[in-house]
């Protein structure tokens, strides 16, 4: 898979800024792409006609979601971390289990949430071009933080930097 990243001049642009990370037709053909937005490592999903952003390692343990399968458990579309098998939500970030009550004994597993685990962001399109904006990272504390940043950091910048053909530095 091609590592696609977008760069930013961190003095212009605030964190929660929409940043370039490529073209639409592009994403579409790949399903995924990944990118640097504000020194964050991000994963971009497109299935069944929306786009999905989130931290590219799983909350669990750091493994990379840009290398997992995406399933439907429960009608939910999910990531599932190529390491572990940990279920995320594209659309809202929530870890999913199965769960099953030990004293019922004709009880049915079901589908649980362990609550949002992994920070989701905000995918823009506009002229065929796809923008990512961070969520604010000061409003709630996310599992997925965690792994984020710093040492875990898994993308490497390119030597030539990516650049929006239309943005106007003003």
């Amino acid at each position: 898979m091609d590592l696609q990243s977008s760069t930013q001049d961190p003095k212009k642009t605030e964190d929660n800024s929409p940043i370039y990370v490529g073209r639409e037709e592009d994403i579409k053909k790949s399903q995924r792409m990944t990118a640097i937005v504000h020194d964050r490592e991000v994963v971009i999903f497109y299935h069944k006609g929306e786009y999905h952003a989130m931290d590219i390692r799983c909350y669990h343990s750091g493994g990379p979601l840009h290398l997992g399968e995406i399933e439907d458990f429960d009608g939910r579309a999910c990531i599932v971390c190529p390491w572990h098998k940990y279920k995320i939500t594209l659309s809202t970030g929530e870890g999913l289990y199965q769960a099953i009550n030990p004293k019922d004994p004709s009880a049915e597993r079901k589908w649980c949430s362990k609550g949002i685990k992994q920070r989701i962001h905000t995918v823009t399109v506009k002229n065929g071009r796809i923008y990512v904006t961070l969520s604010k990272t000061s409003e709630f504390k996310c599992d997925s933080d965690f792994y984020a940043t710093g040492q875990f950091k898994v993308i490497q910048r390119p030597s030539t930097l990516k650049k929006d053909p239309d943005f106007k530095n003003t």
